[in-house]
């Protein structure tokens, strides 16, 4: 058997469900307790430090019978934007999207600033993004900058 069969067979086919590939390794789990996966009674795969020309190395989810929802894929791309969602029906990908960070964050994170009025009233958060590439978030309400590295989830 080559050792590109070899390699291929590292993680076994999905019949229905979503692949999360291209995770950055030190996110992996960060995207895993997000999705609350140690609660799901899906069959789940996780790899962890698989070789990745794109990353160097890199983290996979594979998740049968499971899709998921915008809300959760926005913070899926709170936590580690960029990564790679496939959706698997009859062993086959029927959709293929990088996931991006949206331009609007509503009610997802919380903002740093504690004399921020969404942390002292009962409001939802609205952050914008402001630097794309940086992976800056403001916050509508108070104008704070903040790195995505740096946000809480609610």
């Amino acid at each position: 058997m080559s050792n590109e069969k070899k390699l291929a067979m590292q993680v076994s086919a999905l019949c229905n469900g979503t692949v999360i590939d291209h995770i950055p390794a030190d996110k992996l789990f960060a995207v895993v307790n997000l999705l609350n996966i140690p609660e799901m009674k899906h069959n789940v795969t996780i790899g962890n430090n698989l070789d990745s020309k794109k990353l160097g190395k890199k983290g996979l989810i594979k998740i049968a019978d499971r899709f998921f929802t915008d809300d959760e894929i926005n913070k899926i791309s709170i936590v580690a934007p960029n990564v790679v969602l496939n959706t698997i029906r009859d062993y086959k990908v029927v959709e293929k999207r990088e996931v991006k960070m949206p331009n609007e964050i509503h009610n997802l994170i919380k903002c740093n600033n504690l004399n921020c009025i969404t942390n002292n009233e009962p409001m939802p958060t609205h952050f914008v993004v402001s630097n794309r590439d940086a992976h800056t978030l403001k916050c509508r309400y108070c104008e704070k900058e903040v790195n995505i590295n740096d946000v809480k989830l609610l």
